[in-house]
């Protein structure tokens, strides 16, 4: 019978990716007809333990100290490792995230056990734990199955419902560790503020800019500096997360004009990253593959552009919107900003 165990590192409470994987763990556990473990670790975790109590853990163990508050390779594998050996997990479930991705590895090897990363999807194939996954730039997707336990497992983010529950009080089950080799210490982090912030993986809308927004406009005039002024005072009103084509993160290096605060950290698509936001909007794409593979996983998908022959309109968008993207931008800032009052 298989042992599942949920794995997190703790703040005060845990991440909703945390929780989205907490409920793949116990959708598993219930598809396989057994109970689950949580494992969690950080300086204190009880209070993330107590906002979890009632989802249904058999146990609750916990690796806790000051050491284990910081993201940091060498207490994170140790802590999870530890998790997991007095768990006597065959099946480890983590949220994928920075933590969890860069010690899932070496945390199974220690186990002498697998590891896989971005699963989209567990189910029960055989009457054994099955794992779906993107391949070929998100074309293809395969489901799998392993012999080899402990089977160590990264879930991406946005794959199903974060787990609501009512708080409780958890009782935690300590486990001790002592990490070796610590040789790195976090002094302190720096971040872009808010407003500067154009990445936000928890937005529920997701606004993609496309390269025509760098292009000559129906007057032949080119209007960089009002696209981007349109741009991020959208991103301002409506919180939403920026993304782009690659053609406009990379026009930069062939020394036209660009958008100044894009990078290749917000490029979606075939050779970027597949967000996962309730719903998205298109503006100055044409909506070829490239493109909409970075769109499968959104829900409701929109796109503008003047071109009513576009990607977009043979069946790629939910809604069309044949219209000047700098027009409607304009007019949809125009009713943000009274809504919100900025």
């Amino acid at each position: 019978m298989e042992t599942i165990l949920f794995l997190s590192p703790t703040e005060a409470a845990l991440s909703k990716s945390a929780l989205e994987a907490l409920a793949t763990a116990k959708q598993l556990a219930d598809s396989l007809g057994t109970t689950f473990s949580v494992g969690l670790w950080g300086d204190n975790p009880q209070s993330a333990a107590d906002g979890i109590a009632s989802c249904g853990a058999e146990k609750f163990f916990a690796v806790a100290g000051a050491e284990f508050a910081q993201p940091r390779y060498a207490t994170d594998a140790a802590a999870a490792e530890a998790l997991a050996r007095v768990a006597g997990a065959t099946v480890v479930i983590g949220p994928s995230g920075s933590r969890w991705n860069r010690v899932a590895a070496g945390v199974a090897h220690r186990l002498g056990g697998q590891a896989d990363s971005h699963v989209t999807g567990l189910s029960v194939s055989g009457g054994s734990p099955a794992i779906a996954r993107w391949y070929y730039r998100q074309r293809m997707e395969g489901v799998l199955t392993r012999a080899r336990r402990p089977w160590v497992l990264a879930v991406e983010s946005g794959i199903a419902p974060a787990w609501q529950g009512a708080p409780g009080s958890a009782a935690l089950v300590p486990v001790p560790c002592t990490p070796s080799g610590i040789r790195s210490n976090v002094s302190g982090i720096e971040s872009q503020a808010a407003d500067q912030q154009t990445i936000r993986p928890d937005a529920d809308l997701l606004f993609v800019t496309g390269a025509g927004w760098t292009k000559k406009q129906p007057d032949g005039q080119v209007k960089t500096e009002e696209a981007q002024k349109l741009i991020l005072d959208f991103l301002r009103l409506s919180r939403a997360s920026l993304g782009s084509t690659k053609s406009l993160v990379d026009l930069s290096g062939e020394g036209q004009a660009t958008l100044t605060f894009l990078t290749h950290m917000n490029q979606v698509g075939q050779t970027g990253s597949t967000p996962r936001h309730p719903k998205g909007l298109s503006t100055c794409c044409h909506g070829e593959e490239p493109h909409t593979v970075g769109w499968r996983f959104v829900g409701e998908r929109r796109a503008i552009s003047l071109d009513p022959n576009c990607g977009w309109s043979r069946g790629k968008a939910d809604v069309l919107y044949v219209a000047d993207a700098f027009a409607v931008m304009e007019k949809v800032n125009a009713l943000l900003a009274q809504k919100v009052g900025g």
